[in-house]
């Protein structure tokens, strides 16, 4: 064995003797979360000590399932360790999941693997490794909304992650095309970063042979993923070979063994070597991009819960109209006579829990709204809640402060409840508001003007959602996002009620751009809000 392992091996698990002799590494493992182990979602496994004299560089690995991600990890180790072919060893951080149904593979976690100890072994710095299982996860959308806010936490724990020198988009070196669901992991991860991290987004192709991935990179161009490139205007790539660790059982295997081996370390070589060049782009962007995706989209859903509130009023309105003009004049003549009239009132309903953590809503009491549902679940405090900003909610209608707010496992809803009412009680109603220099008007006129009202404040409500559309496009590095694509249909549907032809070629226009260069994302995407809809409905 040419390189010095004994003290790793001998504090390691065996768990295979090989050759290679496959040994467990032990971690010092932490939950950055500060949850128990059963339920912590943000763990860190940290190999050696820190040396402050030495850089660091972090990578960020993204993949689907069966893509050979958790390999990579482990290769990635062994690389920087100093592990060569002839030390017939090989180490893992992360145990390798088999067994398990591909449903299960995942894990719930965000997981950070640090190396250190090995500075100038192979590469002059140590490494972070942060592994995002679950994006694209067969559990849908929901569970990728879970991934996105871990990382958004992680990044902004103090001293833990504050730079990022590369993200990993990993996929197979054989695939011609990637299926809806690669594509969509890969737009949901350049969709979280602002466009300063496009020249640190690179590919890592798994399962390679040592010759050019010809048909991967082409299905990266087709899917125009947001990367790193070089001087041909080529997507920046790196190959491994997934086989380091099979056992070597003759001669024929050992030869297979060694060109595989080296085939991975020449692209440990040349990716380790563009980590030492790249510089390092701060999460700061990053995490504002988060933390704003979060508000924006939070503030459109409370536009839409508020449009279909206002369309509810309207809709029992016209139909107590048709009620008040058949019976107006006894009502006049009659003061006791009474008419059934439907009215929509705000009520509260509690949330089903979800399959990861409960949910819960941040609502506000003063403007009965709802102010972001679902979501931030790991905030039990309104205070916590991303829809805050400077004290003051960003999303309910008069921007409220913290205190007005709670978060719990209920929302507000509209319902309709049917009354008696006079022809006195109901005029009580549009007459109190008005000044004394307004004209008397009759109910029916007072009901016309109060539609007319409605649809205005609809009108304000549905610019301000298309504003708030544009502006979400505009902070990310993704600016196709699928993460927007859910919310044109309804504005679309609105705008062309409205005859709003400007608005609706505009929005048209965004939602072919996001089909045409997000294609299979939002094929994917579709197919899952669908399932929710489904679900719910």
């Amino acid at each position: 064995m040419d390189g010095d392992f004994s003290r790793y091996i001998s504090e390691s698990v065996e768990l295979d003797d090989g050759p290679p002799a496959l040994y467990q590494l032990r971690t010092k493992i932490i939950n950055l979360d500060r949850q128990s182990d059963e339920n912590s979602n943000l763990r860190s496994f940290t190999v050696g000590k820190r040396n402050h004299k030495y850089p660091n560089k972090t990578v960020l690995l993204v993949g689907a399932t069966g893509s050979g991600k958790s390999t990579l990890i482990n290769a990635l180790v062994n690389f920087v360790m100093g592990v060569k072919f002839e030390d017939k060893v090989w180490f893992e951080i992360i145990e390798e999941e088999k067994n398990r149904p591909q449903t299960q593979t995942q894990t719930t976690a965000v997981t950070v693997y640090e190396v250190f100890g090995f500075e100038g072994k192979t590469v002059p710095y140590s490494l972070t490794i942060i592994d995002t299982p679950g994006f694209g996860d067969t559990r849908g959308i929901e569970y990728d909304d879970v991934v996105t806010k871990l990382l958004r936490d992680l990044f902004s724990i103090p001293d833990e992650v504050d730079s990022i020198d590369a993200v990993g988009l990993v996929l197979k070196a054989t695939v011609n095309r990637l299926d809806e669901r690669t594509a969509y992991i890969f737009n949901s991860v350049t969709s979280l970063f602002g466009r300063d991290m496009e020249q640190n987004i690179v590919a890592l192709m798994t399962h390679s042979d040592g010759t050019e991935p010809t048909d991967a990179l082409q299905a990266l161009e087709e899917a125009k993923v947001k990367c790193a490139r070089d001087e041909n205007n080529e997507p920046v790539y790196f190959c491994f070979n997934n086989c380091q660790k099979k056992n070597i059982k003759n001669k024929k295997a050992e030869k297979a063994a060694k060109l595989a081996f080296e085939t991975s370390e020449d692209g440990m070589k040349d990716f380790t070597e563009f980590l030492k060049q790249r510089p390092p782009q701060s999460l700061k962007t990053t995490v504002e991009v988060m933390k704003e995706r979060i508000r924006l989209t939070a503030c459109i859903q409370n536009l839409e819960g508020r449009v279909r509130t206002i369309e509810t009023k309207q809709k029992t309105i016209n139909k107590n109209k048709v009620k008040l003009a058949k019976y107006e004049e006894e009502m006049k003549k009659n003061k006791k006579f009474t008419i059934d009239v439907d009215e929509v009132y705000r009520d509260t309903e509690k949330i089903e829990s979800g399959w990861l953590w409960p949910v819960r809503a941040t609502t506000c009491n003063n403007c009965k709204e709802n102010c972001h549902y679902p979501g931030c679940t790991w905030a039990w405090d309104p205070s916590w809640c991303e829809v805050m900003k400077k004290g003051r909610c960003t999303s309910c209608s008069k921007k409220c402060p913290v205190k007005d707010h709670v978060k719990e496992n209920w929302k507000y809803v509209d319902n309709i409840r049917t009354v008696k009412k006079t022809h006195k009680e109901m005029k009580e109603k549009y007459e109190e508001n008005k000044t004394q220099s307004e004209e008397k008007t009759s109910l029916l006129e007072d009901l016309e003007k109060e539609i007319l009202k409605l649809q205005q404040q609809k009108m304000k409500l549905l610019d301000e959602a298309c504003q708030i559309i544009e502006k979400l496009e505009q902070i990310a590095l993704n600016v196709d996002s699928v993460f927007t694509y859910v919310h044109l249909e309804f504005l679309l549907e609105k705008m062309k009620e409205r005859g709003d032809t400007e608005k609706v070629q505009k929005l048209e226009r965004m939602k072919r751009q996001i089909e045409e260069k997000n294609k299979a994302a939002a094929s994917y995407f579709t197919k899952c809000i669908n399932f929710v809809k489904n679900k719910i409905f």
